[in-house]
């Protein structure tokens, strides 16, 4: 049985990859910082977990160490961990920015560095990274995560020019808004609503399994060509600017035919 190695799997993306690669045939290794909802994971499938934090390196080596020796070899790592906290940049607390960046990037790094050599030494293997549509873009009193996923597919790209020849591919999804607990509870309702859907062609926000759809393909050996990209995964947010009314703007009408004299 292939074996998957997922951060952030006890909610949102994470747990949404969780159900998607146990459905397809994965045993899951899974961690996340709640011990409580690792406990709750019912997938139907062997499953090993771990509740660490991310940003400590040597607890995910261990737990790697472990799950090649008791579930197999790592095929698949998804590091879907990630935090936001939102302020004007010139408020932002230091502590704030740091742990930030240290979860969403290094927690990133860590999970894919911690599980890159058994996979390197066996030449095959594949992982994807959670960027967001942030990461190709500013937002106002967003500074820390949209480094956070520049940074991540800066990390990506590098991976995948380093590892590829070695048989490991390393992609990323960048989603819009999706319907978890960080969208709804992070972010302002007219936010979301007012700018977000307005502006997102398909006038709504992904669900998890969605994302988790396109991460699997990535995964897969229907995309073993793909190597370094980035897919967003964004309901069409990206495809254009000046845009809003999910693209039904007054722009779209035809001018008025002017009279003749």
């Amino acid at each position: 049985m292939r074996v998957a190695l997922l951060t952030g799997a006890g909610r949102g993306i994470g747990l949404a990859v969780a159900r998607r690669l146990a459905a397809d045939g994965y045993a899951i290794a899974a961690v996340d910082a709640d011990r409580a909802a690792l406990d709750a994971l019912s997938l139907g499938v062997p499953v090993l977990t771990a509740a660490l934090d991310v940003r400590q390196r040597t607890a995910l080596d261990g737990f790697v160490a472990r799950v090649e020796g008791e579930l197999g070899p790592i095929e698949a790592v998804v590091p879907a961990a990630g935090i936001a906290r939102s302020a004007p940049a010139e408020a932002m607390a230091p502590r704030d920015w740091q742990d930030v960046l240290d979860v969403n990037l290094s927690g990133s790094f860590h999970c894919f560095a911690a599980a890159a050599p058994a996979m390197l030494a066996r030449g095959r293997g594949a992982m994807v990274g959670i960027a967001s549509i942030t990461g190709r873009g500013g937002q106002p009193a967003r500074a820390s995560y949209a480094a956070s996923k520049w940074g991540l597919i800066g990390l990506v790209k590098s991976l995948a020019v380093e590892w590829g020849h070695r048989g490991l591919r390393v992609n990323a999804v960048a989603p819009n808004g999706v319907d978890t607990p960080m969208l709804t509870q992070g972010v302002p309702a007219a936010f979301r609503e007012g700018v977000m859907l307005d502006r997102t062609p398909m006038g709504r926000f992904a669900r998890p399994e969605e994302v988790a759809a396109a991460i699997a393909f990535l995964l897969s050996a229907e995309a073993g060509y793909v190597n370094g990209t980035v897919l967003d995964v964004d309901g069409g947010l990206t495809a254009g600017f000046l845009t809003h009314r999910q693209g039904r703007d007054h722009a779209l009408r035809p001018p008025a035919q002017e009279m003749p004299a």
